[in-house]
């Protein structure tokens, strides 16, 4: 179990951030052969995403501005959300031959073609400018924001972000 953390607790990120929502819908379960590729690509993309992010931090590779992701399952389908450092390093990601997304988003494409409507796939994409984010946490682990940027203490009763308090 993951190491709850005492009293409140905030995110410490100066900076802007992205949030960036992605999910599939089932519509036809029986259509095993269309959702489950897309099912399977998620978890390709997130190690690829989580292997970078540790290459960029000991300094061996390219930062792709990925800092966090969350799955949740619910419903008829599975959502995904992604915390990045800006909406150009999702795009960035999103069209570069050489990672796995565009491959997936391509084969996606294909499949859907023999059947229309089988599986959904849907992404929002939030640029939230510097300052303009807030986050409390009360009785968590690091989550959400304060896991991808910094946990810090709560200090005393405002929130951290002033412009967030009105």
């Amino acid at each position: 179990m993951a190491q709850l953390q005492q009293g409140r607790m905030t995110h410490d990120h100066d900076g802007e951030i992205a949030v960036f929502l992605i999910g599939v819908r089932f519509n036809r379960l029986y259509r095993v052969d269309q959702w489950l590729p897309v099912f399977l690509a998620m978890p390709r993309m997130l190690a690829e995403l989580y292997r970078a992010k540790a290459a960029a931090a000991r300094g061996e590779g390219d930062d792709l501005g990925f800092l966090e992701a969350r799955t949740l399952l619910g419903g008829k389908g599975l959502t995904v959300v992604q915390y990045w450092r800006s909406t150009a390093d999702i795009y960035a990601y999103a069209s570069a031959t050489t990672h796995a997304h565009r491959p997936a988003w391509t084969a996606f494409n294909h499949r859907s073609r023999k059947a229309v409507g089988a599986v959904g796939i849907w992404h929002e994409t939030y640029a939230v400018p510097a300052g303009a984010h807030e986050s409390l946490y009360v009785g968590m682990p690091d989550f959400g924001l304060a896991r991808a940027t910094t946990p810090v203490p709560v200090e005393g009763s405002r929130r951290k972000h002033a412009s967030l308090s009105a």
